[in-house]
């Protein structure tokens, strides 16, 4: 926003920021909030502090204090902000993803040589999980959590820096890009790492950014699971919840949307196995001589196949044309093949019955192209119409909008601080400002709700 911009909607904005900083102990800090959210609004190339501070003539370590040392909590303004913009967007969905914060040094919180997805490519940078509620047309996001590498976790930075030493040492190709993510800054190339070392210094960096001791490495879609399990403390669920391969290959995290009873669709690689839908399980039979079995769950004779084989067993013949939404060159379709298949894999839930449970499996399988190009599993009911499971599988192009505008427009991935405090403050604050712009984007002329 130019001056003006932002001088046209001031009233508008401190009306918001009332609301959502109201769980702020002090009236500086609530005046601190507004000034940080105005920085951000502000037009400029760089949403540090120091530049903001200086765009709004303030004292930048006035900003600096309240982001880095003041005494405020994240969670209840971001709770705030997740209950407005679940009011505002009324979401059909939610989307969880994660985004690169490219960094040149070391010493930030969670940096290190992983791959982003903003990178293309395995950088030196830190990685933010985030849930967004969504619809066709705005988006915004709900809550945010730092990934932290096994380089970060003093109980597992040493076996971690092992198993990296002993892969480089064997230079092939599938463990070349495990080693470079796991690699901890500073760690020997070769077997003999000395893995206390690589603890301590674990330590060090940990003490030097203040990570609280019972944050430690966990994998992002535990990240996402406790996030929405968060966010469902305050009544908030999701409608659908749409992810990317990255979460949607995992059975585990499948299995955990379906415990909470949260409808999903993901995209998955084409190698997971899965059975026909008409598979039925049988007892197991136990003899009587020998062990008896670990588990009495019933058994699946018949072998999985991949899901690309059961697609490709379909035939191209079984695609059908589907358009799902209006993009900006027009309408937006391509052909489809749907299938119903039971996914198999030991972690995931049975029914009752001591069936895997039946789900949707799409494909989309262009005309132009030789083979299918994406898939996904979605627990949407055997008769969603295909319009809805392709838009739903589709819907989550809507959380590149949002990374793209809090990055390039909002300052997200400008933060300089050191501390993990620091960074969880500036991401809850940019959040505040990209609802704030939502607001106006969705109703320019409504009062701003007090």
């Amino acid at each position: 926003m130019t001056p003006d911009e932002l001088s046209a909607v001031r009233q508008r904005l401190e009306a918001f920021a009332a609301d959502v900083f109201a769980p702020l102990p002090r009236s500086d800090q609530r005046a601190k909030g507004v000034t940080y959210l105005r920085g951000l609004l502000l037009d400029g190339r760089r949403k540090s502090m120091q530049p903001m501070a200086e765009r709004l003539g303030v004292d930048h370590q006035g900003l600096q204090q309240f982001v880095t040392t003041s005494t405020w909590d994240t969670t209840a303004v971001r709770a705030r902000l997740a209950r407005r913009a679940v009011d505002l967007v009324q979401p059909v969905a939610w989307v969880v993803d994660d985004t690169g914060f490219p960094k040149d040094g070391a010493g930030s919180p969670g940096v290190a040589r992983q791959y982003s997805g903003t990178l293309g490519k395995v950088g030196n940078c830190q990685i933010g999980v985030s849930v967004h509620a969504v619809t066709d047309t705005a988006s915004c996001p709900l809550d945010w959590r730092l990934f932290l590498p096994e380089s970060w976790d003093e109980a597992k930075a040493g076996p971690a820096a092992v198993r990296a030493a002993k892969a480089r040492q064997r230079k092939t190709l599938t463990n070349a890009p495990r080693a470079a993510v796991s690699a901890p800054a500073g760690a020997g190339a070769g077997a003999g790492v000395d893995a206390d070392a690589v603890v301590e210094a674990a330590r060090l960096r940990r003490r030097r950014c203040a990570i609280p001791d019972n944050e430690g490495h966990r994998p992002k879609w535990t990240l996402v699971v406790e996030m929405l399990d968060a966010l469902a403390a305050q009544g908030l669920q999701p409608p659908l919840l749409a992810a990317d391969a990255g979460y949607g290959d995992t059975s585990q995290f499948r299995a955990a949307l379906d415990e909470r009873g949260i409808v999903y669709s993901v995209q998955v690689k084409g190698d997971a196995l899965a059975h026909t839908a008409d598979a039925q399980p049988v007892a197991r039979v136990w003899s009587g001589t020998g062990r008896p079995p670990a588990s009495t769950a019933p058994v699946y004779l018949d072998d999985t196949a991949s899901l690309a084989e059961h697609i490709t067993a379909a035939g191209r013949d079984a695609a059908v044309t589907v358009s799902w939404r209006e993009g900006s060159k027009g309408t937006l379709s391509s052909q489809f093949v749907f299938l119903r298949v039971r996914p198999a894999g030991h972690r995931i839930p049975r029914d009752p019955d001591g069936s895997l449970p039946q789900r949707w499996l799409i494909a989309e399988w262009p005309d132009d192209e030789p083979e299918p190009v994406t898939y996904w599993l979605t627990s949407q009911p055997a008769g969603t119409i295909p319009a809805d499971l392709i838009r739903y599988g589709k819907i989550r192009w809507r959380i590149e909008h949002d990374y793209r505008e809090l990055k390039t427009g909002l300052g997200l991935d400008h933060f300089e601080g050191r501390s993990w405090t620091g960074w969880h403050r500036h991401v809850t604050l940019v959040t505040a400002a990209h609802l704030f712009i939502t607001m106006l984007r969705l109703d320019p002329k409504a009062d701003a709700p007090a």
